[in-house]
């Protein structure tokens, strides 16, 4: 999960991997050859290295590069399904649900939550997702008690990520008030931090995540919870990390928080971060849903990443992105499935695409005429090429399947019904757009084959432990 590495040619053997069809930055190679190092790491792609021998494996079906999943709070996967009786309240929306999840939040213990984890990123891979960063706040133990381990519960998530196999960033979250200006609630004590305390945690759990295979981020939860000096002194920080941390931020999700900070701060959410902080490529801003168009045409500029998570958005009744301007402005955008209404690239992707069909009234919103590439006509390959930028969110700038890039591979089974008479122009529409919930047949994550035939190695095994804790944290 760090900054990706050049080839070393001490690493031995170089394994070679021969596949049908193999989507890379610069177009489809059929067939193509992926040269992976012990280490997981793409060091060849399209020509073996000069001291490799013949291909060792051959892989049928179209192989896609592994997609980020930039934005995920694990625990609330057990939630899916459990809020959607109506509400009394005047509004129904992130501020009714989110009562729902505290209840949850505090029910769960550090083996129930690496066992909510794990199925969650097992889920992620059955479904295109290869990487997840965990944006974490479920630090203490009920009532706000610290742990005798004070990074329990985020050792936890990277113990769960081993179990499934799925590349992780932890990204721990300073949250220190209710609201602006309002003292935390009894349900939230069990996210709070003082900036010094978060600093402590950072630090403490830095070499054991690295240890764990796992890299470190660190978020702010929102400018409602985090008041300015103490923003600026978590990003100092994370300054202070042995790696350059990435920087995680939710805002602007609904119009409530907007109105609140605006009031509070003087200036709307994305307004503010660009005047006080300045956003650069190390930011990834999650939702950004409600934006003025100077807040718009200024997050595109900065380099920053929106993390779109259209599931959780449309469930929640929280807006749309205006993706389309955003994306003519030159704006990074990634995706993330936040609360896990869906675990799987095609549905997320999917609704994002309808949701910008339907504000706009029209079809092939995103595909570009202009564009010199005739992929970029087609709205699955756009999509898909475009949501791989979400690799800025783990601090990875490298091109997905290049070398010093993870070997990341997803591939998209041929015998599939949905994918049938489809060729390379038009598979990932197929996948994307059609339906093909079925359609990813094998997953290789950092070098090793964690999904083959459609079903993750330890299905089993994390499926009843998921379903045991479920039924214990709803009795």
């Amino acid at each position: 999960m760090n900054a990706p590495r050049p080839p070393d040619d001490t690493r031995t053997p170089v394994r070679m991997v021969a596949f049908e069809h193999l989507w890379t930055p610069a177009g489809w190679l059929a067939p193509g050859l992926l040269g992976v190092d012990a280490g997981g790491r793409v060091v060849a792609v399209g020509e073996p290295p000069a001291d490799a021998g013949a291909p060792v494996e051959t892989v049928r079906g179209f192989a896609v590069p592994g997609m980020p999943n930039t934005h995920s709070h694990a625990f609330q996967r057990a939630l899916a399904g459990r809020t959607e009786s109506g509400s009394a309240a005047s509004e129904d929306n992130l501020w009714t649900w989110r009562h729902a999840m505290y209840r949850l939040a505090e029910r769960i213990g550090p083996d129930d939550l690496q066992a909510l984890a794990a199925f969650a990123y097992m889920e992620m891979l059955e479904h295109g997702f290869t990487r997840v960063a965990e944006f974490h706040y479920l630090h203490h133990a009920p009532q706000g008690r610290p742990y005798a381990q004070r990074g329990e519960m985020s050792l936890r998530l990277a113990a769960a990520a081993a179990d499934a196999g799925i590349g992780c960033m932890v990204v721990p979250t300073l949250y220190a008030h209710a609201g602006i200006g309002q003292a935390p609630t009894a349900q939230q004590q069990r996210f709070v931090h003082s900036v010094d305390a978060f600093a402590r945690l950072l630090h403490e759990i830095d070499e054991p995540l690295a240890t764990a295979g796992a890299r470190l981020g660190v978020a702010l939860h929102s400018l409602r919870a985090v008041a300015p000096d103490e923003l600026r002194g978590a990003v100092q920080a994370a300054a202070t990390l042995r790696d350059a941390a990435p920087l995680h931020i939710h805002v602007s999700e609904t119009r409530h928080e907007v109105e609140e900070v605006q009031a509070g701060l003087g200036a709307r959410p994305v307004q503010w971060l660009l005047d006080e902080v300045g956003l650069d490529r190390r930011w990834t801003l999650v939702h950004a849903t409600h934006l003025s168009e100077t807040e718009r045409r200024g997050l595109a500029a900065s380099g920053a990443t929106a993390a779109l998570c259209p599931m959780t958005e449309a469930m929640l009744g929280d807006g749309l992105f205006p993706l389309v301007d955003y994306q003519r402005e030159g704006g990074h955008w990634a995706i993330g499935t936040d609360s896990h209404y869906a675990s799987g690239v095609a549905a997320e992707l999917r609704m994002l695409e309808c949701g910008q069909r339907l504000a706009h009234a029209r079809r092939n919103v995103l595909a570009d005429a202009a564009a010199a590439d005739a992929r970029a006509l087609h709205s699955g390959e756009r999509l898909f090429g475009l949501a791989l930028a979400g690799g800025r969110s783990f601090g990875d700038f490298a091109a997905p399947l290049t070398p010093g890039s993870r070997a990341d591979v997803v591939v998209l089974d041929p015998a599939s019904p949905a994918l049938a008479g489809h060729d390379a122009a038009t598979v990932l529409d197929a996948w994307l757009l059609s339906g093909a919930a079925d359609a990813v047949q094998r997953v290789m994550c950092a070098g090793t084959w964690v999904v083959q035939d459609g079903r993750h190695h330890a299905r089993k095994s994390i499926t009843r432990a998921y379903a045991q804790t479920v039924r214990r944290l709803f009795a």
